[in-house]
């Protein structure tokens, strides 16, 4: 694909960040296809609104998740929007597997989503990271001495790290401002990689780490502030 072909982001959001790389996952469009095709068959049995017969919809256990073959939901999928007998509407349960609240969205989709197109779910909170990454720093302290000047070397300490995880040329902290150029080469990787075309060590290195972005990473993306 050529640069034009990703123009546009270079005014993508953190959440819309978040959608690229979701909807590049294979899961979620395989999940997508389903839902679609159940999606349809309802409306065509039960109609659009606003002429939809809700009443009778609510009747039909294929309005409701999970898919067909997938895990039943646990608790750990947040606040769902379920009816009396607790089951949940299969939209909902979509948008709870993958942490959104709006309705499902095509991944092929040609414009990027507005919040009133996607809202995403608060992410769940980040695992450590693992010893030995640039990014982690392990503090103690010693409660019987006053703090206030524990957690000024501790500032200091932290100022130091963040000082040299710069002059190593890597961000600190992360922001979506400066991870811009890097997510967009990603895309591109991913991209080029479904096409089948070949990459050199640098790029495939980087491929791997947008994969991983596709599959959880884009949850790490929803931890960043907007900046």
């Amino acid at each position: 694909m050529s640069d034009a072909t990703y123009a546009h982001c270079a005014q993508l959001t953190r959440d819309q960040w978040a959608w690229e790389f979701l909807r590049r996952n294979p899961d979620y469009r395989q999940d997508y296809l389903a839902f679609i095709a159940i999606w349809r068959a309802l409306e065509a049995d039960y109609g659009v609104p606003p002429e939809r017969d809700f009443h009778r919809w609510k009747q039909d256990p294929r309005a409701y998740g999970p898919l067909p073959g997938d895990d039943e939901l646990n608790a750990a999928c947040g606040e769902l929007c379920s009816v009396d007998d607790d089951r949940v509407l299969l939209e909902c349960w979509m948008g709870a597997k993958w942490g959104f609240y709006k309705f499902p969205l095509d991944p092929e989709r040609p414009t990027p989503p507005g919040p009133d197109d996607l809202t995403w779910r608060p992410p769940p909170p980040a695992s450590s990271r693992p010893i030995g990454d640039p990014y982690r720093v392990d503090l103690a302290f010693d409660l019987s001495l006053l703090l206030p000047p524990q957690l000024e070397t501790a500032r200091l300490r932290l100022a130091r790290h963040t000082a040299d995880l710069r002059r190593q040329g890597l961000a600190a902290p992360v922001t979506v401002a400066n991870q811009r150029a890097r997510w967009t080469r990603m895309l591109q990787l991913l991209d080029a990689d479904s096409a089948g075309r070949t990459m050199d060590e640098h790029d495939a290195a980087l491929l791997r780490e947008a994969q991983a972005t596709v599959r959880q990473g884009y949850l790490d993306i929803l931890r960043l502030g907007e900046t």
